[in-house]
């Protein structure tokens, strides 16, 4: 048998190595755990997400850490939604690494005020709500900018991202077709929660979402006193709190009406499980 020549041994060693730096995923951020289910189901495997705000952590009071910063020095590009942090922290980003893409996950996308309904006779600061992900359909739209713009960063990866996020939509479609038909027979609309972070949600479903907190911070007696009048009024069964935020509160105005506290979390990162839990939680305090 005849040796083989050695520089065919390089040759195939040379493809060895183009076809492992050719798999190298694409270094990606992005701000809380909703959207790392979006890219990584739209990413097919080929990209790899760090997120900022983990589980259990407060986006609005948020500090990344030194390991974080390390990763957000090799990210190539970074999905943010405008949660609070991002304010504090978007300079240091982008000054860690200058090269770093920046992408609005809300471009295009109708934002409503985040304490827009209920000020209980205090002036709106007519902050932008973030939390947008809380729609299904607004997902989607989500997942497509995701697409493009990993499309565009990597085009050799733009099938296995049409492809992701055909699979993704599809899944997205049929949570919001489920979710309609859950609410469509209920006559009772409006829902209490301490956060208001399901806005976006309420606004898609035809619901109305009641905050305890007022623009982040906790009510005083007066605006409690409201609250629970308005929860008697409103024969609120249910009160929701989120694991990141303090019961407190929340568990005031349900003892005062005889309310249950249920939990429910925006930030969860199972995201189309999370919301069939939280759209059957609604659908079952509306009843």
């Amino acid at each position: 048998m005849r040796a083989p020549r050695p520089g065919g041994v390089l040759i195939l060693l040379g493809l060895g190595l183009a076809s492992a730096l050719a798999a190298e995923p694409v270094p990606v951020l992005v701000s809380v755990l909703p959207q790392k289910y979006l890219v990584d189901r739209v990413g097919d495997g080929r990209v790899r997400t760090s997120v900022l705000v983990g589980p259990g952590q407060n986006p609005h009071t948020y500090e990344p850490t030194a390991r974080q910063m390390a990763e957000v020095s090799r990210a190539r590009a970074y999905f943010r939604v405008g949660v609070d942090f991002e304010e504090a922290w978007l300079g240091r980003i982008v000054q860690t690494n200058p090269q770093l893409r920046v992408i609005d996950q809300r471009e295009g996308i109708g934002l409503r005020p985040a304490d827009a309904g209920h000020d209980h006779g205090e002036d709106s600061q007519g902050r932008p709500d973030p939390h947008i992900w809380t729609s299904p359909p607004l997902a989607r739209l989500m997942a497509a900018q995701v697409r493009d713009e990993l499309t565009a960063l990597d085009p050799e990866g733009a099938r296995a991202y049409a492809v992701g996020f055909a699979g993704l939509a599809a899944d997205l479609d049929a949570l919001d077709t489920e979710i309609r038909q859950a609410l469509a027979d209920h006559t009772r609309r409006r829902f209490m929660v301490f956060h208001p972070s399901w806005g976006y949600f309420a606004d898609t479903y035809g619901l109305e979402q009641i905050a305890i907190e007022q623009r982040g911070k906790e009510p005083g007696g007066r605006t409690l006193g409201a609250l629970i009048d308005e929860a008697r009024a409103e024969g609120v069964r249910v009160v929701f709190i989120e694991p990141q935020d303090n019961p407190a509160p929340a568990k005031a105005v349900a003892h005062a009406v005889g309310a249950r506290a249920v939990t429910v979390d925006a930030l969860a990162e199972d995201y189309i499980a999370n919301l069939r839990r939280v759209a059957a939680a609604f659908s079952a305090a509306l009843r």
